[in-house]
């Protein structure tokens, strides 16, 4: 879900080609996930399935959308999710239900035969369960893409590397990135070009978020965006009943923020959660080296395994391969 403040953001971010994206990119892993199992799927929302009935929707996402970073000049790295803090618990048991909820919703619209409902509850109901990680560790390795295990946040650590200068730029769809002091975020990178969406086909291109030019734009510190975002809502508190963005924004301005949580949640200390965004867990502990894919053993884990077709797979991989005597992706860039 993330923090929604996208209605005080449309002067704020840039529409890019992709030329404008060349260098490193930390995706968000979990986030990356998601978008995959959402979107790639049948048109009556049954997700791509090997024979035995395993999902292999996100690591079709995977291969092909690495493959097409790759081309462009992006190197990814992607950033895995830890253990989640003691705060979050309550959203991840609501996500949990609106899932549920959305399965049950899917299968009725199946049994209705409304293929357009059914497609809408059966992205809704997508999960991330320990075969999806684990087959995605096993693809990115096989693709020689290096993954970072973040200690808590995956969107934390990824804000972390590009602090660092580790990373160009953190990749995600949600903007708390931007609260955990990412200096630049790009939306819709894993998910951009052309889709269909509700019988209609869109184009969805990326963008580019600076956080200075952002809080230039808003005029606030980063500590007052974090405070927009603990009143419009994050993960990790569910905000003030009929607060948006701009009232939120109006409401820091005019340094109001102690006032009306103290008002409209009395009990409610906004410290943890504010500190967890400009303070967060995160490590140092990785190493960032792309390697030349490991051909045979994409083709045998995802055509032998999980029924891609061998003749998409080796021509995906054709795209990034490099001599046999290459030991790094460098020649690309």
């Amino acid at each position: 879900m993330g923090v929604a403040i996208r209605d005080i953001l449309a002067d704020c971010k840039e529409t890019l080609t992709w030329d404008g994206l060349s260098g490193t990119a930390a995706v968000d892993a979990h986030n990356a996930l998601y978008q995959f199992l959402s979107i790639i799927r049948q048109p009556d929302g049954t997700p791509l399935m090997n024979g035995a009935g395993r999902i292999t929707s996100h690591l079709s996402g995977i291969l092909f959308r690495t493959v097409n970073l790759l081309e462009k000049g992006i190197r990814p790295v992607f950033v895995f999710d830890g253990k989640s803090p003691e705060f979050k618990q309550e959203t991840i048991r609501e996500r949990r239900e609106v899932r549920t909820r959305a399965d049950e919703a899917w299968k009725a619209a199946l049994r209705e035969g409304d293929m357009e409902e059914a497609y809408k509850q059966a992205s809704a109901s997508a999960r991330i369960d320990s075969h999806i990680i684990a087959s995605s560790h096993e693809l990115l390795d096989l693709l020689g893409i290096p993954r970072v295990q973040a200690p808590s946040e995956g969107e934390a650590q990824a804000a972390h590397m590009a602090r660092r200068g580790s990373v160009t730029y953190a990749v995600s769809q949600d903007y708390d990135s931007l609260l955990f002091g990412s200096p630049v975020l790009v939306r819709n990178l894993t998910v951009s070009g052309r889709r269909k969406t509700r019988g209609r086909t869109i184009t969805v291109n990326p963008e580019r978020i600076v956080l200075s030019s952002l809080l230039d734009c808003l005029g606030v510190t980063r500590e007052q965006l974090v405070e927009i975002g603990i009143l419009v809502g994050t993960d990790f508190n569910p905000g003030i009943r009929g607060v948006g963005g701009k009232t939120a924004l109006k409401i820091v301005r005019n340094e109001e923020f102690e006032s009306v949580i103290a008002e409209k949640q009395p009990g409610f200390d906004p410290a943890p959660i504010r500190d967890f965004f400009l303070d967060p867990p995160v490590t140092d502990d990785y190493t960032l080296e792309w390697r030349a894919p490991d051909v045979e053993g994409v083709a045998e884990m995802l055509c032998g395994r999980y029924d891609f077709s061998e003749e998409r797979v080796r021509s995906a991989l054709a795209k990034v391969s490099v001599k046999a005597t290459q030991k790094t992706l460098d020649a690309w860039f």
